[in-house]
């Protein structure tokens, strides 16, 4: 999947499109889901241009990769779930279901979400 300038996260990055903020800073960006699917559904994405998380751990200096990780436990802190849980979910490629092709967490939280996949 190659990166679209035009996806709706780089419009909501370069102010385009409206978000409902929760967090920013020089790398990162995070803001509430237009459709929740949990009491907390907040989205925390990188500013760079990524596609997977396979293509930020390749190309994202190590500020940036820092900067995203410590925004994730930040966010999921401030939003009050770290500590009843939560999950984060990062949706990558075809298989894996990702809709935006911009690299995005998922926080999930404020409720009991259940198993992560069914057993088979």
């Amino acid at each position: 999947m190659a990166y679209d300038p035009n996806n709706v996260f780089a419009k909501i990055l370069r102010g385009e499109t409206p978000s409902k903020k929760v967090y920013e800073d020089e790398y990162t960006f995070a803001f509430h889901d237009i459709n929740p699917l949990s009491p907390t559904h907040i989205l925390v994405i990188p500013k760079g241009p990524y596609v997977s998380f396979d293509d930020f751990s390749e190309k994202a200096s190590d500020a940036e990769i820092t900067a995203f990780v410590r925004a994730v436990g930040k966010v999921a802190r401030d939003a009050g779930v770290a500590g009843d849980g939560y999950r984060i979910l990062a949706n990558i490629g075809h298989n894996g279901h990702q809709e935006v092709p911009h690299l995005h967490v998922h926080i999930f939280g404020g409720r009991p979400l259940g198993r992560m996949l069914p057993r088979e």
